[in-house]
């Protein structure tokens, strides 16, 4: 028996990037997922992949109606969610505070730390009858800082604040609520930012020097340490901040 066995996940922001190296990885442990992604194409390539015993929604996570649909809809094929990954995410534009306008300031807020309010809404009670845990994708930058990342850096703050707080509130259910916090991850959209810069050799050097075990990974070393955190082999954790960084965050090196 693998670790999600029978488990049911709800994952938001699945169809490529971390979050499609989470839904492959809870694939392959036994889970039966079901990916929410606005990404229509890629996530019929994913669904594709993972075969007809998963299940896929387009829509957006800033959606009060499209995560209630989602959710209802997994349940509805499912019969339970033992599971909510909340991995969607922006992290545009790069800039200091001042420079961000209103619309970049809620869009970032709406889908990076809202839409966890929508899936908790519309999924606690189902968590509630499987004792089951809550997964939030948020990002060292929310306790390293970063800079002119000023929006993005707010709503990773924001997120593992809030993981706490959920924390706090549903272990009186028997529900677990942790965090995963990647420092840089080799995903589409970030090899896309490193060919935009000036000096892209010199961008993918950095991305790889800054983390003390001297590279920068792709998104699977952070679907392992998921995978553990949502099943029973983490029953005991809670309201961890879970750094899956390569040591980025420890200081300075030569």
């Amino acid at each position: 028996m693998t670790l999600l066995t029978n488990k049911v996940i709800f994952l938001t922001g699945g169809a490529s990037g971390i979050g499609e190296a989470c839904a492959e990885a809870y694939a392959k442990a036994g889970a039966r997922v079901f990916v929410m992604d606005k990404d229509e194409a890629s996530l019929n390539q994913l669904c594709n992949r993972l075969g007809n015993t998963h299940g896929g929604f387009v829509g957006g996570v800033q959606h009060e109606a499209d995560v209630k649909a989602a959710i209802e809809l997994t349940i509805a094929q499912f019969g339970k969610i033992d599971v909510i990954h909340n991995n969607a995410g922006i992290a545009s534009p790069s800039k200091s505070l001042d420079q961000t306008s209103e619309n970049e300031w809620d869009s970032l807020f709406s889908i990076n730390l809202k839409s966890v309010y929508w899936t908790t809404r519309y999924g606690i009670e189902a968590l509630k009858a499987t004792k089951g845990s809550i997964l939030n994708t948020s990002s060292m930058v929310g306790t390293m800082g970063q800079e002119n990342h000023a929006a993005y850096v707010a709503t990773k703050g924001g997120m593992s604040a809030l993981t706490k707080a959920m924390a706090l509130d549903y272990a009186p259910f028997g529900i677990r609520v942790n965090a995963i916090c990647p420092a840089g991850v080799w995903t589409p959209m970030l090899r896309e930012w490193a060919t935009q810069q000036p000096n892209p050799v010199a961008i993918e050097n950095y991305l790889d020097n800054i983390h003390a075990l001297g590279y920068c990974p792709d998104g699977d070393v952070i679907a392992d340490v998921a995978v553990f955190l949502v099943s029973e082999a983490a029953r005991f954790i809670t309201g961890c901040i879970m750094p899956v960084s390569g040591g980025a965050e420890l200081g300075y090196k030569k």
